[in-house]
């Protein structure tokens, strides 16, 4: 594939860049530990399911929505991407055309009067997706979806609207897979390597490890570009136009 052998800022031929859907309460620590490590990561939200600034939850319940204060509080300044989920998480398999989009719409526009930024990313809800969805994604200004659909690969996706994630982060191979793309040198060819996830399986797991191990291992690297995915995105596809023009 000749843009494989694109570089990225800094000369780098690979990119990091995560993934992780819902706005569940969990984030607020994963973003601790993303930052301390600088790692960058994308968070997939729908907008009509915040819980109610005054929430409650019983104890010991581990699927914890935020606020819509918290969510704004923790993602207005940062460095992480916010990107569509759906406005509330609907299957847009089963939805009509017209519902469909107003899911997209709604949850797209949502976040942009949140955040005062163009938002033009998303995460199929369940991961469910077909060429109708792909369809409607592409009528409501989406540039790329990420599936559910891990290839333990490295390749830069072709299709933008089915953007195939390397691993979950809970992927007996996800340290294998790290130290593959850290230490072997891809001659000729840039790769993306691109974890996913939901936060609150970290709680439900007890493996907060994982995702610690992995960014410690991972980050500070000078090879390695860390990046969100709406970045990785444009960078690529402004390469693409380049070679083509």
């Amino acid at each position: 594939m000749p843009d494989m052998r694109i570089l990225f800022p800094g000369g780098k031929n690979k990119a990091l860049t995560l993934s992780y859907d819902d706005g569940t309460q969990q984030d607020i620590r994963l973003v601790s530990i993303l930052d301390r490590y600088g790692l960058k990561a994308t968070f997939n939200l729908s907008s009509d399911l915040y819980a109610p600034e005054d929430a409650v939850f019983p104890e010991g319940q581990i699927y914890r929505k935020m606020t819509k204060n918290q969510v704004t509080n923790l993602f207005r300044n940062s460095q992480h991407e916010v990107a569509v989920h759906a406005a509330q998480h609907a299957d847009l398999i089963d939805q009509s055309p017209v519902e469909a989009t107003m899911e997209v719409i709604k949850d797209r526009d949502n976040l942009e009067k949140q955040f005062g930024r163009i938002v033009r990313g998303m995460a199929y809800p369940y991961g469910r997706y077909n060429a109708n969805v792909i369809s409607t994604l592409k009528s409501c200004g989406i540039a790329y979806s990420r599936t559910v659909n891990d290839n333990h690969g490295f390749d830069p996706p072709i299709n933008w609207l089915e953007w195939h994630p390397t691993c979950h982060h809970k992927d007996p191979d996800l340290m294998k897979l790290a130290r593959r793309f850290a230490e072997v040198q891809p001659w000729f060819r840039s790769e993306v390597f691109y974890v996913w996830g939901h936060s609150y399986e970290f709680d439900t797991d007890n493996n907060w490890n994982v995702i610690e191990e992995f960014a410690s291992y991972i980050g500070g690297r000078d090879n390695i570009w860390y990046a969100t995915n709406i970045e990785i995105y444009d960078y690529i596809e402004a390469w693409r136009s380049k070679i083509a023009s």
